[in-house]
């Protein structure tokens, strides 16, 4: 069952898949119709999830669960990591590397650097505790508007620059 990511509860559960480039006008349209698609078949031991799915800033797929109707079991939950290999191979990006951050450049545009890039960045003053990141690993729609962008000084990425 399809829904608006506005209207799951706070604690709704969240996964981020982050690609490796931004989608394309033409990709992002056909995009948004396989994620509505997939969310509205989307089931767990037969029973229907209450999901809502989103494309954010051309290259975050964002999938959300209201668990209080149905838990996203282990099927289900490989039924979603199917679905974007799938995704990942139809399009010819990267969304399961988690050693790539992504940010804010200075003209408000996201970037994604590897791990290495970014503390190299980092190191010579390209990226500051003030640049706007990205967390791909919020657990909950509370957490996702509140942190999903965070200053680098905030997040758990300054840790690994």
């Amino acid at each position: 069952m399809v829904t608006t990511i506005e209207s799951l509860p706070a604690t709704a559960r969240v996964w981020v898949y982050q690609s490796s480039r931004p989608f394309s006008a033409q990709e992002q349209e056909r995009l948004h119709g396989q994620l509505l698609d997939f969310a509205e078949q989307w089931t767990s031991h037969n029973r229907a999830l209450r999901a809502g799915v989103s494309l954010v800033h051309d290259r975050f797929i964002v999938l959300m669960v209201d668990e209080s109707m149905a838990d996203a079991s282990g099927c289900s939950i490989d039924k979603s990591v199917n679905f974007l290999k799938a995704l990942q191979a139809e399009y010819d990006v990267d969304l399961f590397d988690r050693m790539r951050f992504s940010y804010q450049n200075k003209n408000g545009e996201v970037d994604t650097l590897s791990r290495e890039a970014f503390a190299a960045a980092y190191a010579q003053g390209l990226l500051t505790d003030e640049t706007p990141v990205f967390d791909p690993l919020v657990p909950t729609k509370g957490a996702y508007e509140q942190g999903f962008i965070k200053a680098l000084g905030q997040s758990w990425h300054k840790r690994l620059v």
